[in-house]
């Protein structure tokens, strides 16, 4: 259990860093700035990688909700549940302590913003309501609990599971950037939420409650209608 732990912590700890300091660091950059697309690959990057480097010791779940939906779905022992859990947030929050670090170390810096942090309403980038955050959240996670399962499943030729899960988390940011900085990951809203606090730790709830859901209903759909050959 220990090396899983550690596994989680280290693939958690890359997904927040490297995400949330693509947008952070990277996104709007002068004149060279990634932009959105530059941070869903930078998501779905740092997914697959891990994914290869150590998905092999803990599964490479690396977000509460994937460890709630593989649970539901028999693929992970549900004792286990609360370590991983535990680990992968204070991986999130210990990560972007270590962001907080590097912004605060900015010639002119004034305040680290919005700090990748997840939110709707005002704290929307495009200003959607609290309905289009819970549904889009909900549904993405469903859709990437559905992907992770099928590719990890015996029936697929081993070896490409990090590919398609990478490129999935890439696709869910190239769509709910806009509307709620996308989240998908309790852990990775959590980390940066913790360090803006306000708004967005009074808005932390659905980004633990959609995502969670979402997993979950994905894992009960894949274990009753698609796991059967």
């Amino acid at each position: 259990m220990s090396r899983k732990l550690i596994a989680e912590f280290l693939g958690t700890f890359w997904l927040v860093f490297g995400g949330c300091g693509s947008a952070v660091l990277a996104a709007a950059f002068p004149e060279l700035g990634i932009g959105f697309v530059g941070v869903a690959l930078a998501f779905g990057l740092t997914v697959l990688t891990m994914a290869y480097a150590v998905g092999g010791i803990s599964g490479g779940h690396f977000n509460p909700a994937v460890s709630v939906g593989l649970a539901v779905a028999g693929r992970f022992d549900a004792r286990d549940l609360v370590p991983y859990v535990i680990v992968q947030v204070v991986a999130a929050i210990i990560a972007s302590a270590v962001l907080y670090v590097i912004v605060s170390g900015k010639a002119d810096f004034a305040g680290i913003g919005g700090f990748a942090t997840n939110g709707y309403g005002e704290a929307s980038p495009g200003k959607y309501g609290l309905s289009s955050a819970l549904i889009i959240e909900f549904v993405l996670t469903f859709m990437f609990l559905i992907i992770i399962l099928g590719a990890t499943h015996g029936r697929v030729p081993a070896g490409f599971a990090p590919i398609a899960i990478g490129l999935g988390l890439t696709l869910i940011h190239l769509i709910s950037i806009p509307v709620t900085n996308t989240s998908v990951n309790p852990a990775r809203s959590t980390g940066p939420a913790l360090f803006v606090g306000g708004i967005a730790l009074q808005q932390l709830w659905l980004f633990w409650l959609a995502p969670v859901l979402g997993a979950a209903v994905a894992g009960f759909v894949h274990k009753a209608a698609l796991e059967k050959d």
